[in-house]
């Protein structure tokens, strides 16, 4: 199996520089005499190995793709949107029937089209024997990093840091190993960025609102791993705060009024899944919350519902409750504008807000304080989205979520088990003010439900619904909830042997019920 994966791999990379880099030769007879024209050729080259990576942390063409890769994963797992449609006889992943041909995206648009790209751009880089080139394999660090740690977040144990060898590139990290090299390869590429931060050269390459600016991509790399450390605080709370910290006393400052998107060139895929297809629609947390709220930004992540007897309320659907067909659902709330636009968030000024909130609300050095950043984070995310009042909406102490009421059927009707409010509430326990930050930061994220989703199993906030319906024969603990995707079929069957020691770095079973590395159960503090 190893020498399949082997041959693979290289007949991938061997295609690619035979198309890509006939200048090689050349360049490597004279490493220290390139010329302009090689230099350009050379950059070309790696240009083009970056699109594939950008165009694939999301995978925005064609739609279904992205419906599989993210929509009906963490999308729905989140509590942002349920579909009306009763997939496969409504035993599917909504109830907790994990299906197989679906769950797979997610890792093959990764393998198919990040991984080896990374490593196309280290290659070149390799051949070109140019110094300056390396800021090129660090930005693809980060791309990479950016793309793997939210596949790892969906599996657990990954194929990471011995992909780049044919020997090895079968087998798999734990998850505790992967995450080590994800701090390592953005420490490093924060670091070594920093003496390229007036170079041009990435610009013409780079399809994401930074335009190209090292300092920028270091800012956003900074921002990433400080996400990351607060990912892991609970099963390592060392690790969490040397790194955290690492990012808060960093030169290279945060996102904090630039958002990270990318211009993909083509319409979002929620355009298409929701407004085209109607196949998913406001989830029911998402109602009780926004509503309860009386949260503006609804107005631009939903439409009112079309059923005239809703008359133009803003209505969810609750995930994993019987659905008979997709007419009774279909006319609830679709997604609204913030889905306009040929852009995909990867990362919001806002969400980072929230990250220093928390890191402030665990005493880490250089944090600042928990309700400045908690307050700057609520307006950054309604400054981004055009929203109005934000003023009276922080000071509202009062307000809390609804309890959700389904439109057709009493059985699906729950109480909201939170009186979280808005006003941020400094003499509330760390708990009670982490799910003011939790519930506000995962608000803000919309619509990525994949990072919402580890924010949840990280926390258990905001509190999500459990599922009225439960397919997973026991598999998956209804109230617990889902906690990961079981490993790719395409794996087991072709690399079998790697995917039982992957296996064996789970808590548990290879199943949806089992956690993940860094997915602790109890107290956050």
């Amino acid at each position: 199996m190893k020498k399949i994966l082997k041959y693979t791999l290289a007949s991938l990379i061997a295609i690619s520089l035979a198309n890509c880099t006939s200048d090689f030769e050349d360049i490597n007879t004279d490493p220290n005499g390139i010329s302009n024209e090689s230099l350009t050729q050379m950059n070309n080259h790696i240009g083009g190995s970056f699109t594939p990576m950008f165009l694939n942390v999301f995978n925005v063409t064609p739609a279904w793709n992205f419906q599989l890769q993210q929509n009906l994963l963490g999308d729905v797992y989140s509590g942002y949107m349920t579909p009306p449609t009763p997939f496969a006889g409504n035993v599917n992943n909504m109830t907790y029937s994990l299906v197989d041909g679906w769950n797979g995206f997610p890792w093959s648009d990764a393998y198919g089209s990040v991984m080896p790209f990374a490593l196309d751009i280290k290659n070149a880089v390799a051949l070109g024997g140019d110094a300056s080139g390396e800021k090129f394999v660090h930005l693809a660090n980060i791309i990479r990093v950016t793309a793997m740690h939210r596949v790892s977040d969906i599996y657990g144990p990954i194929r990471y840091t011995k992909f780049d060898d044919f020997e090895t590139t079968g087998e798999y990290d734990s998850q505790s190993e992967a995450y080590q090299a994800f701090f390592t390869e953005l420490g490093t590429a924060i670091d070594e960025l920093k003496a390229f931060e007036d170079d041009a050269q990435f610009a013409p390459f780079d399809m994401s609102s930074l335009g190209g600016d090292i300092a920028m991509w270091r800012k956003f790399a900074n921002s990433l791993r400080l996400r990351l450390a607060m990912r892991v605080v609970k099963v390592d709370p060392a690790l969490a705060s040397a790194e955290g910290e690492k990012s808060l006393s960093s030169d290279a400052g945060f996102l904090e009024a630039t958002d990270m998107y990318i211009n993909t060139g083509f319409a979002h895929p929620l355009t298409v899944i929701s407004g085209s297809w109607g196949d998913v629609r406001m989830g029911a947390e998402m109602e009780s919350i926004l509503e309860g709220f009386d949260d503006g930004r609804k107005e631009v992540y939903f439409n009112p519902a079309e059923d005239p007897a809703l008359a133009g309320a803003y209505k969810g659907i609750r995930m994993g409750i019987e659905i008979e067909a997709k007419g009774q659902y279909g006319a609830h709330s679709s997604i609204g504008s913030v889905v306009d636009s040929e852009t995909m968030q990867w990362m919001s000024a806002a969400e980072v807000y929230f990250l220093r909130a928390e890191a402030a609300l665990r005493g880490w050095s250089n944090a600042g304080t928990a309700q400045e950043h908690y307050e700057n984070g609520v307006r950054a995310s309604f400054g981004q989205h055009g929203v109005s009042g934000v003023d009276a909406y922080l000071a509202d102490n009062v307000s809390t979520p609804n309890d959700f009421v389904d439109a057709l059927n009493a059985t699906n009707d729950i109480a909201y088990p939170s009186d979280v409010t808005i006003a941020y509430n400094t003499s509330g326990t760390n708990e009670e003010q982490l799910e003011q930050i939790i519930t506000q930061k995962w608000i803000a994220m919309f619509p990525d439900g994949q990072e919402a989703w580890s924010e949840f199993r990280r926390t258990g906030y905001p509190r999500i619904f459990p599922v009225v319906v439960n397919n997973s024969g026991g598999t998956i603990d209804t109230d617990v909830q889902i906690r990961r995707i079981n490993f790719v079929e395409n794996e087991v069957n072709t690399n079998g042997d790697n995917v039982a020691i992957a296996v064996g770095y789970l808590n548990g079973p290879d199943n949806g019920g089992t956690r993940l590395w860094w997915d602790i159960d109890g107290s956050n503090f």
